[in-house]
């Protein structure tokens, strides 16, 4: 029997696999066809089919978020250009993706050239595709022949692991099928850069200054620690140092949140009372790896001189700016210097965390006092983190989410395990949270729990279709209120007042669906719970492990007004 040749959609795969990288999301399309008959006939990596690109693309970023590397397969044109939002969301949140293409081959362009023909899926640029992810991308390149193909590709994906961030490599239809030799065994290793060694001693001199003289400094950790696989330094830096700690949005669960020390995530308004004390009170922020956004402008307007920053792009301690030093040389040499010192750690225990039914109960919208059987945005978390708990589900599952009002109540939370909260708390996307499932749960192995905006969900809906066809039994809530509420605070926030003079934006009102039956379309078990008994009951039933979804509509009133959007949105 005659062997199929190697071919460089074959070395793809296989550098991929070393890189621990089991399952490939995809749409397919007749310019990247022989690279999905490829994918769909190799060994130890699985094809898994997504019904829209932005599916697809949103469960690579999840999967590259859970596992360390994720990649998608695409259609020239039509489906690069609907996965553009979700690559750029993983480009902005640190999230190593390959996204795979294929464009009109040489034949096409010489018949272009010759007859002036516009081929489909093509803007009529036919570098268009790279030209666009080049501003997405760490590394954007298309092959038009397999001659010196491993090294290119072998590059690209140096370039994603080392940045942790996106590439794009797209090939000429014909040469995904041409002959090419295989990789050697070993994998791809991200690439190493040390530090100029003046510039870094410059660098701790005058953070260590700062933080000597300080006296209620605080960690402020962020996502690339976690990305970067810097978790373990960050611990022992915390062990060494002896002081708090909170976290970005974006880098909730960068440790175990089981610690003594973590006081809980730092989401600026949104946060609970005590952390925004701990924030307010400190002298001196050790920032490791925290990306800033306009989510914290109260906080870097009034704190700027008083942090040490050390992230990917750059080393800086109050106001000096420092080249050539990396977050890592930067972080171990501080952690010598905690450990060398006598002064350290200081023996600082973190306040009590809270629980059940805090922080939710305080942050409930007061007027359902007098109900307390309805669900409330506060009270849906109130009861199913007890139930997590109780369960000791916590460890099990990872969770997911999208820009809405349920994200800010969500940081809240306290007691997670590293790397279990996924959020588009930087590029804030909504849908994200549903799309992310299944490439969180593939690349976690943990049981993914999404907590969706009905206005998100309804954008990716069909992702509940991908959970189902590959028998996830993924759990995606829908807090379902009719309304964009997180976009109405920032729109006119009487909206949330009672009587009828006090209306939502007509652009922000929902139309209504029928969850149960939905899901039963897509394949996946239904409920809807509009009382917090129904809901404890539904929380039961999902104790058990099953082969499909489950969707979860949850009833809250339309003018529900969680205390953290409140706060936010007044200022």
């Amino acid at each position: 029997m005659q062997t199929q040749p190697f071919t460089v959609a074959d070395y793809l795969l296989t550098r991929l696999k070393q890189l621990n990288v089991t399952e490939v999301f995809q749409i397919p399309g007749d310019y990247v066809k022989h690279f999905t008959r490829a994918l769909e006939y190799f060994d130890g990596v699985n094809a898994i089919g997504a019904v829209n690109e932005l599916d697809a693309a949103y469960a690579a970023d999840a999967y590259g978020r859970t596992r360390g590397l994720g990649a998608v397969s695409l259609q020239y044109g039509v489906s690069t250009f609907s996965a553009l939002n979700a690559i750029a969301g993983a480009y902005v949140e640190r999230s190593p993706v390959v996204v795979i293409s294929a464009c009109p081959g040489a034949d096409a362009r010489r018949i272009t050239k010759m007859y002036d023909v516009l081929y489909h899926h093509s803007t009529g640029n036919l570098a268009a595709d790279q030209q666009i992810y080049e501003h997405v991308t760490v590394g954007a390149i298309t092959l038009s022949t397999s001659v010196g193909a491993p090294e290119k590709i072998d590059n690209l994906l140096i370039a994603a692991i080392t940045h942790k961030r996106p590439v794009y490599i797209a090939c000429y239809k014909e040469v995904w099928a041409e002959r090419c030799p295989p990789p050697p065994d070993n994998a791809l290793q991200p690439i190493v850069v040390k530090s100029d060694p003046l510039a870094l001693l410059n660098a701790v001199e005058q953070a260590w200054d700062q933080i000597t003289q300080a006296k209620r400094p605080l960690i402020f950790a962020g996502v690339e620690a976690l990305r970067h696989g810097l978790s373990s330094l960050l611990q022992e830096i915390i062990d060494a140092s002896g002081f708090l700690y909170t976290t970005t949005s974006e880098g909730k669960t960068v440790l175990d949140e089981s610690g003594d020390k973590f006081i809980g995530t730092y989401s600026d308004a949104a946060s609970i009372k005590s952390v925004i004390e701990q924030v307010t009170k400190a002298d001196c922020f050790l920032c490791f790896g925290t990306i800033i956004t306009d989510d914290y402008l109260v906080f870097i307007e009034s704190k700027y001189a008083d942090m040490v920053l050390a992230t990917t792009e750059q080393v800086r301690a109050g106001y000096f700016i420092y080249e050539n030093v990396t977050m890592k040389d930067f972080m171990d040499a501080l952690l010598f210097r905690f450990k060398r010192n006598a002064g350290y750690p200081l023996m600082v225990t973190a306040p009590q965390q809270h629980v059940f039914p805090e922080p939710w109960t305080s942050n409930s919208d007061p007027r359902w006092n007098d109900s307390p059987d309805v669900i409330t945005y506060n009270r849906f978390f109130q009861h199913s983190m007890k139930f997590l708990k109780d369960n000791d589900l916590l460890s099990q599952i990872v969770m997911t989410f999208g820009v809405s009002s349920a994200l800010y109540v969500a940081t809240n939370a306290y007691g997670l395990s590293q790397n279990s909260f996924i959020s588009s708390a930087a590029w804030q996307c909504r849908g994200f949270g549903t799309g992310a499932a299944s490439g969180a749960q593939f690349g976690s192995g943990k049981r993914a729990w999404a907590i969706a905006g009905d206005g998100g969900f309804m954008m990716v809906c069909q992702s509940l279709s991908t959970l189902a066809r590959n028998n996830l039994d993924a759990v995606i809530f829908v807090m379902s209120n009719g309304v964009y509420a997180i976009e109405q605070v920032y729109v006119d926030m009487r909206s949330f007042e009672p009587g009828a003079n006090h209306k939502f934006d007509a652009f922000d009102i929902l139309p209504k669906w029928d969850y149960p039956a939905l899901a039963k379309a897509y394949g996946a078990d239904g409920y809807s719970v509009k009382t917090i008994p129904e809901l404890n009951a539904v929380l039961e039933k999902l104790k058990s492990r099953t082969n499909k979804p489950t969707l979860v509509e949850v009833v809250i009133p339309e003018k529900d007004l969680p205390g953290q959007m409140r706060r936010l949105g007044l200022e």
